[in-house]
């Protein structure tokens, strides 16, 4: 009987290339990201009066700092803390070390049940998309058309997107997932066909 893990298993992702060559792109890609992400907070951080974003007086009374030094810092260390992993994964996958690959398994996890229980959020408290809308600037386009639409139709709407978001998230958990496996396989074999060669030459 196949069990269901080996059911999904697979060495090839989409473009038809193989699971390991997908995990580098992915793990490239996220670094990419982060390092974008890091040099806007250096730059912040750098001049923060140039960064430094207001919300004017009209729109919600007071002028409000949306993010202060401690935060751009708080956020600078999770940017290079996830380049990092991202770094890790790429090597892992590309020098085929299993162990390596582990973290950026466990981030898309972690990822994936933040979106999860957002979904979730959206399903038990339909009114928080309204609510949202609402704190969002009078300046955003199209504000005033999506407060005017069906709160049911918003939510059907936000969960339909979630769902699509989630849905390829899980599809590349389950690509990292099937390089994991690939390359610990690999291992696995190597070790194997060592030992019985080492073996046959002692017989």
């Amino acid at each position: 009987m196949i069990s269901p893990w080996d059911r999904w298993y697979s060495t090839s992702c989409c473009l038809c290339c193989h699971v390991r060559t997908g995990t580098i792109i992915l793990g490239i890609w996220y670094m990419l990201i982060n390092a974008v992400v890091l040099l806007i907070l250096l730059s912040a951080l750098n001049d923060p009066v140039q960064y430094r974003y207001h919300l004017t007086s009209s729109e919600l009374g007071t002028d409000i700092d949306v993010m202060d030094d401690a935060n751009i810092c708080i956020a600078t260390a999770i940017s290079l803390l996830m380049i990092l992993i991202c770094g890790m994964a790429t090597y892992g996958a590309y020098k085929q070390h299993a162990a390596w690959i582990i973290p950026f398994f466990c981030y898309q996890i972690f990822d994936f049940a933040l979106n999860t229980l957002v979904a979730i959020s959206v399903v038990v408290y339909p009114n928080t998309v309204q609510d949202y809308l609402q704190q969002l600037p009078g300046t955003f386009p199209y504000k005033e058309d999506i407060m005017s639409t069906n709160n049911m139709c918003l939510v059907f709407a936000v969960l339909l997107f979630i769902g699509c978001i989630l849905s390829f998230k899980a599809y590349l958990i389950g690509c990292v997932w099937n390089c994991y496996r690939y390359v610990s396989g690999r291992g696995t074999t190597e070790v194997l066909v060592y030992v019985t060669t080492n073996d046959t030459t002692s017989l």
